[in-house]
């Protein structure tokens, strides 16, 4: 009962995040309603090690990798007024079965490659900061949350808040300068 009454209370900021990352308001609900089912249906999973809202977070992360991914392999196809599915489908191809306009990411791998890279690198110096300034960060600017809402549910000051947002960003920009931008490629 408690924990999904906790989870209730969690859907609004999970579904504001999803959005964001999405930008699609029904796969949003899905991979929430997922994630909420996930956390229901194993709650043994969730050891107490981090709040709630992380772990919640963490699993909700990687239900949106997998919309990602997925939504990256799939081709939308839209017919127009007058034409059937089929038709539709079959304008993309030419007679010999090849698509008459490969789709971007094939003619480009080593851009996908890097820029997964690059999210790697910036997960690498997210997990390097410190653990409140790290939580902050991700709150304000991962889950959209407001500076009064951080402030409230961490008990900080509006003043340290932004101490703390400052200090995260200015630590992320040197990581990223160090082991992104500043780095022979």
């Amino acid at each position: 009962m408690f924990l999904e009454s906790e989870l209730a209370q969690l859907q609004a900021p999970l579904l504001r995040f999803a959005q964001l990352q999405l930008r699609n308001d029904s796969m949003a609900e899905d991979v929430v309603s997922e994630t909420m089912l996930a956390i229901l249906e194993k709650p043994e999973n969730f050891a107490g090690r981090s709040s709630l809202r992380t772990y919640a977070t963490s699993i909700l992360k990687f239900k949106i990798v997998d919309v990602l991914r997925r939504r990256g392999r799939e081709v939308q196809v839209e017919p127009l007024d007058e034409q059937s599915i089929d038709d539709a489908l079959d304008a993309l191809f030419v007679a010999d079965g090849h698509y008459r306009d490969p789709p971007p990411a094939w003619q480009q791998p080593e851009k996908s490659l890097e820029q997964q890279q690059f999210f790697e690198t910036l997960q690498d110096c997210l997990d390097r900061l410190p653990a409140k300034i790290g939580r902050v960060f991700m709150m304000r600017e991962w889950l959209d949350q407001e500076v009064s809402d951080i402030c409230s549910e961490l008990g900080i000051t509006a003043n340290h808040c932004g101490v703390l947002l400052y200090r995260a960003r200015m630590q992320l920009r040197e990581c990223l300068d160090g082991n992104w931008f500043g780095r022979q490629r």
